[in-house]
């Protein structure tokens, strides 16, 4: 296995989780809510008045944080990334990202963030099964097909 050294950023990744943390923090402790961003689009699905607007706000925030980025930050720090899939595969992969989230009951950033945090089987039970189904797509993909 080679890792791609001028792609590898293990520091932007750090700062990312780092971020992702505060913000998952923040949210629990302002509202008693879970950072699962597939929970909070759900909401949205069936909104109800006190709930929505916080939901709106957080998923556009979610959406605009790219064109913040690439407003502030050096142009050397922002790399777009590369896939190398047809349009097909990736509607595909996302149709099966979408299953399996909504078979294991959220997503990695609820149950891999704050479901681990609060030490929940469920979620360490979930996390597994999302990087070890990872771990095997990328091993049959580069190795079998």
């Amino acid at each position: 296995m080679d890792i791609d050294w001028h792609h590898f950023t293990p520091g932007s990744s750090l700062l990312g989780g780092i971020l992702l943390g505060i913000a998952a923090g923040v949210l629990f402790l302002n509202s008693g809510r879970i950072l699962g961003i597939t929970g909070i689009l759900e909401g949205l699905l069936t909104p109800t008045s006190e709930d929505s607007p916080w939901r709106l706000t957080f998923l556009l925030g979610l959406l605009a944080s790219p064109l913040v980025a690439k407003l502030i930050l050096p142009a050397n720090l922002l790399h777009a990334p590369r896939i190398d899939a047809s349009w097909a595969v990736v509607i595909v992969a996302g149709l099966l990202v979408g299953f399996g989230t909504r078979w294991g009951a959220g997503c990695t950033s609820g149950h891999g963030i704050c479901g681990l945090s609060r030490l929940s089987v469920r979620s360490l039970v979930a996390t597994l099964s999302f990087m070890c189904t990872g771990f095997i797509t990328v091993f049959v993909i580069h190795h079998l097909l």
